[in-house]
């Protein structure tokens, strides 16, 4: 393969690359909107088909339809595990940002955009990805797969069990997601989990006879402080209640208080202490405790990555990128693959900055070299 060509390819389509991903920003797609997803669906399903793919739209009944689209070249081994590229189309971002956050290129090569970096110009890779195959007959070892979700953004719950069953199909897995600044590719994340509390207590006059009841505040209060005595910053491992709620007016002792507990782990061990910690915790009071909740997405551990970014690494030098690794608090897809133990790379979107911030942007000259990037390792790994 001549990396040259790659790279002049994608430097000459850049233009065209960036003027859609302009088309896919300005149709807004939050999570929540299912028409609207449901439309993006169709959309994106008609441009991989125009670019030569196979397309099915995959319903869902809660969220967003979800798009899988599949490729391959005349030498390509059929009887291979295919590579899977992995990308979801939901943002954070409402209906009508677009006032407020317009698409625009600035003078110094940033283009700004609702869910631009996180990560609607990584659709736009993916597509061109098939178009480079095409254009340049280039040859794949492998079958390709493109997996194009509408609900990662608030847990992945309606496409988890597609994510899961097309990974284990799957030699590796390419997650699309934004990089960390500078354009690092993420090999670590931690896992993410949320656990509900609800505490009952007893209702009383608080002036005539507090003695006879059962404070849910109060014993909110010494759950509060055994949850984040569970926090080892040096281990990165964190528990937060974020959210607490209780009691009714203030001359009544407290029958009921609730909190919402965040919590995130590098590893799956501390994931599995913290969840036995929480799930153990006992009442000091005589007020009853319900816990439930869990693990939301695993931990994201270099023992899948590392070797997989290694053969990257190589491969971007090739194409003149220095290519480094990070870690992230946030979770992706790539934690439900990542835990599976299927060789997985994250992070691999176009280089910018400001994911779900007002200052969300990509940088115009990176979407060349990271286009060529993608194309690279469906050919080399």
């Amino acid at each position: 393969m001549n990396h040259q060509q790659l790279l002049t390819y994608f430097t000459t389509k850049q233009p065209e690359i960036l003027d859609v991903i302009r088309q896919l920003v300005i149709q807004e797609t939050p999570s929540s909107d299912k028409p609207r997803l449901d439309a993006f669906a169709e959309f994106l399903a008609n441009r991989l088909r125009a670019a030569g793919a196979t397309v099915e739209i995959i319903p869902s009944d809660t969220n967003g339809n979800h798009v899988r689209a599949t490729f391959t070249t005349p030498q390509a081994d059929a009887s291979a595990k295919p590579a899977l590229i992995l990308c979801h189309f939901d943002t954070v971002w409402a209906v009508g940002s677009l006032a407020t956050h317009p698409f625009r290129v600035e003078a110094d090569g940033k283009a700004y955009g609702p869910g631009i970096f996180d990560m609607q110009a990584s659709l736009a890779l993916s597509e061109y990805a098939i178009h480079a195959l095409r254009d340049l007959q280039l040859n794949l070892p492998r079958p390709l797969t493109i997996l194009m979700t509408s609900d990662e953004e608030i847990g992945s719950h309606s496409s988890r069990e597609l994510i899961e069953t097309e990974a284990q199909k799957a030699a590796y897995v390419l997650v699309m997601e934004s990089p960390l600044p500078g354009g690092v590719l993420k090999t670590t994340r931690k896992g993410i989990g949320g656990f509900d509390l609800e505490i009952t207590g007893k209702a009383v006059h608080a002036g005539i006879e507090p003695e006879n009841g059962i404070s849910a505040i109060q014993e909110l209060a010494h759950q509060t402080l055994k949850l984040h005595s569970l926090n080892d910053f040096q281990k990165g491992t964190t528990v937060n209640v974020g959210v607490v709620k209780g009691g009714t007016v203030s001359n009544v002792v407290a029958p009921h208080a609730s909190a919402d507990i965040d919590v995130r782990a590098w590893t799956q061990d501390e994931a599995d202490r913290l969840e036995q910690a929480i799930l153990g915790l006992q009442p000091v009071t005589k007020a009853q405790l319900k816990i439930t909740g869990g693990w939301n997405r695993p931990p994201l551990e270099r023992k899948v990555t590392g070797p997989l970014f290694e053969r990257a690494r190589a491969i971007g030098k090739k194409l003149g990128l220095d290519l480094q690794e990070g870690g992230t608090g946030g979770g992706s897809d790539g934690n439900l693959t990542g835990a599976l133990g299927v060789p997985t790379l994250d992070g691999l979107g176009v280089p910018g900055a400001g994911a779900h911030a007002d200052h969300e942007h990509i940088e115009v000259d990176g979407i060349a070299g990271r286009a060529a990037l993608l194309v690279a390792l469906l050919l080399e790994l």
